[in-house]
């Protein structure tokens, strides 16, 4: 104790001299190095105990007959121990350079309990992983197993229960007010007091409250307490307060900030940025790196990501059914477009799919070759309102073409832009621009999912020449979907192109 009083004494000595000040950052930042170096040191000496433990559990010798043994070569040879200390070195590298990645060895006070020991089980898994797809590969049956689990094993409880320790002692020294921080706050909004009662209440991060720090030109509430000073004067509290890190929670200039870094950093004293909190909008939620650009989301839409895949899946799966089944029927469909009129078998039109991207749609073609240069003799016939055109007796169509349209076979190829991943088995059918043109906002709705061969209007509304109606029943599919109504679509879709109720 009486050695303990003496360093504390010195130490207090030191810290009330001017020149602590302009070495603090440079001391602070080699005792984190120390500190680094330590933990490592330590995970080395925790692996090669475990490799000695798991060796004496599954051999049952004694430790020093056990180190005898492989001195003399009778436990493993010479080459055997060589790949044996290869490989566990190779697991040590890893392991340091995962917890480094993972920042196990940043100040423990950053980090809650629970969160440092899922970050140390994973840099213990993923090494252990390597370790054992190493023995795997190089094919070294001479190594046992059960040395090598029961090894990885006690590495992980090893060093989950070292850090369970060390944490546990550190807090001890929190409450006896050893260890801390001393902090301050600059600004005196509610995000400061918020940011003041945080540090408070959390017993890991170590921070002791030395006031906050008023900004010009701001007013500062009546009930706001342990004012001590105002920007022009930080550094001096600061210096009086043995403050260690100061936060800025207000919005302020980029010259004033520039100014207190440069100070903070002749003072050896940490300085961290709080951003706008948007009145407490943002408080609680996750920061996520968009690359190196940190991020806080707000809100994130609930997309029913597994649902999705099985929607794929069964689109890639029913697709290729469709095609293999009908493909004698696809050739005849060919055969008889190509002998009833001139011009191409398919026909490919831009349609716009989910988010507007422009695929080209194939059809079998049902009109004659020229039927785009026709259309403005046809225009006033449209008999759908809206952004729509539809002609039941359109005289572009060709005879075959007639039949294709009445039991939808010209939709038959749609199914390769279902395997393409440009359309889905059900949806909204995919528009062309010029209809798109004329949707008001509520109507870009149809375009947030991908578009369908069939959909609720093909099977509720087919005949009803609404717009109003087809997108209603399209937002209706949008807000309402599963997997279970797909089925039932794709069933009623076979009813009626039976009943040929097509145009």
């Amino acid at each position: 104790m009486a050695t303990s009083d003496f360093w504390q004494r010195v130490s207090e000595t030191v810290s009330s001299s001017s020149e602590w000040t302009a070495v603090g950052s440079v001391r602070a930042a080699r005792v984190s190095q120390r500190s680094s170096k330590t933990w490592m040191l330590l995970d080395v000496l925790t692996i090669f105990s475990s490799v000695v433990v798991a060796a004496k559990i599954e051999t049952s010798i004694g430790l020093l007959e056990g180190f005898e043994r492989v001195y003399q070569g009778t436990l493993l040879r010479d080459r055997e121990m060589s790949v044996l200390l290869a490989m566990l070195c190779g697991f040590t590298i890893v392991l340091i350079l995962t917890s480094r990645r993972l920042r196990l060895y940043a100040p423990t006070r950053l980090t809650s309990f629970l969160h440092e020991q899922r970050l140390s089980f994973q840099a213990c898994f993923r090494s252990g992983l390597l370790l054992v797809s190493a023995l795997y590969v190089t094919n070294a049956s001479h190594i046992p197993r059960a040395v090598i689990l029961i090894t990885v094993g006690l590495v992980t409880v090893s060093l989950g229960l070292r850090r369970l320790v060390y944490r546990m002692m550190l807090y001890r020294r929190f409450d006896r007010g050893q260890d801390t921080r001393n902090v301050m706050i600059v600004g005196t909004s509610p995000e400061a007091h918020a940011l003041r009662h945080h540090l408070e209440s959390i017993r890991h991060l170590g921070y002791t409250f030395k006031g906050f720090i008023d900004m010009p030109g701001t007013e500062t509430p009546a009930a706001t307490r342990d004012v001590v000073g105002t920007l022009e004067t930080l550094f001096q509290h600061a210096r009086k307060q043995f403050v260690d890190e100061i936060f800025f929670t207000a919005p302020c200039e980029r010259e004033m900030v520039q100014d207190a870094l440069e100070k903070a950093r002749i003072h050896g004293i940490d300085l961290r940025l709080i951003p706008d909190m948007y009145g407490g909008l943002v408080w609680n939620s996750p920061i996520e790196y968009i690359g190196q650009f940190p991020t806080v989301p707000l809100h994130r839409g609930q997309a029913p990501g597994m649902a999705l895949v099985l929607k794929r899946m069964m689109d890639i799966t029913f697709s290729a059914l469709v095609l293999a089944v009908l493909s004698p029927a696809l050739l005849a469909i060919a055969i008889a477009i190509k002998l009833d009129s001139r011009g191409p078998v398919f026909y490919a039109s831009e349609r716009l799919g989910k988010k507007g991207r422009v695929f080209r749609c194939l059809k079998f073609r049902s009109m004659v070759s020229d039927a785009e240069k026709r259309l403005a003799d046809v225009m006033h016939m449209n008999e759908r309102a809206g952004g729509l055109f539809k002609i039941s007796k359109d005289p572009r169509m060709t005879r075959f073409g007639r039949l294709l349209r009445r039991y939808s076979l010209d939709e038959l190829p749609q199914f390769l832009n279902v395997l393409r991943g440009e359309m889905s088995v059900v949806g909204p059918r995919p528009p062309i621009a010029s209809e798109v043109r004329e949707y008001k906002p509520n109507h870009l709705r149809r375009l947030d999912v991908m578009p369908g061969i069939t959909g609720l209007w093909q099977v509720q509304g087919r005949q009803d020449p609404s717009f109003d109606s087809y997108v209603s029943l399209d937002v209706t599919y949008i807000e309402n979907w599963s997997l279970w109504l797909d089925i039932k679509i794709i069933v009623r879709t076979v009813g009626v192109v039976l009943e040929g109720t097509g145009t």
